[in-house]
């Protein structure tokens, strides 16, 4: 599994709207043979960064990913909101997608 991590750096300005820009690059992304997951999440200490969790099945499905219409599309207007550029974490690591964790389970009633 290609599991990679992106924060993202918006204008302040373009914050509160980020997530509604990023709806179509999501939903297409999501709907690629190969994707595990695709999931952003905003900062609670800063309002303007966001993180994307991503998984592809194999390094082919990855290279489909950044070669599909709608990441070139991303990638064309994102430079216009962003206020720097993103940092990337790309490993390939063992296994399919989530595990559950060992150490802490709801409790039963």
């Amino acid at each position: 599994m290609i599991f990679i991590a992106v924060r993202f750096t918006v204008r302040p300005e373009r914050a509160d709207e980020w997530l509604s820009l990023v709806e179509d690059f999501t939903r297409a992304t999501r709907q690629e043979p190969g994707n595990l997951f695709f999931d952003w999440s905003r900062s609670v200490d800063a309002p303007d960064r966001f993180v994307l969790l991503e998984a592809f099945a194999s390094s082919a499905a990855g290279e489909e990913h950044v070669n599909s219409e709608h990441f070139r599309t991303a990638m064309s207007w994102m430079p216009g909101v962003i206020a720097e550029t993103p940092e990337i974490i790309n490993v390939e690591v063992p296994g399919e997608g989530w595990s559950r964790m060992a150490e802490l389970s709801p409790t039963r009633d």
